[in-house]
């Protein structure tokens, strides 16, 4: 793929969100595959280039969001990345378990649970990796 501007924006975006050794882990794991490669450009491109860079909310409020709506449709990998994100954009492990629990009268407690659970790992990761 030619790297447009958008692409190289978005590389830079992702990288500065997820932090650069964990955004080259997965480029190197998880998008070593041509089939995901493709997948992996897409998102750099569309989705961090020109979703995430859109103006009008700040990346705190972007990262938040997007937990919210992981934990939401039970989408645990993604969640994981999201919260990562969200606490290298500020957010407390205080202030996202909050929000997490403020969901257990929206969207029930099995999911709370299940997103509290991916959280503890999360934050331990981070923790580890000071």
């Amino acid at each position: 793929m030619a790297e447009s501007e958008n692409y190289k924006k978005g590389s830079e975006l992702r990288s500065k969100l997820m932090g650069e050794k964990y955004a080259a882990a997965m480029n190197e794991s998880v998008y070593d595959d041509p089939i995901m490669k493709k997948f992996g450009d897409y998102a750099r491109e569309a989705v961090f280039g020109m979703l995430w860079s859109r103006p009008g909310l700040d990346l705190k409020t972007k990262t938040l969001i997007c937990v919210i709506s992981d934990t939401a449709q039970a989408r645990w990998p993604e969640l994981a990345i999201h919260l990562r994100m969200a606490r290298r954009q500020g957010w407390t492990e205080d202030e996202l378990s909050e929000a997490l629990m403020h969901l257990c009268g929206y969207i029930g407690l099995p999911s709370v649970r299940e997103a509290l659970i991916v959280a503890k790992e999360v934050f331990e990761e981070l923790r580890k990796e000071g």
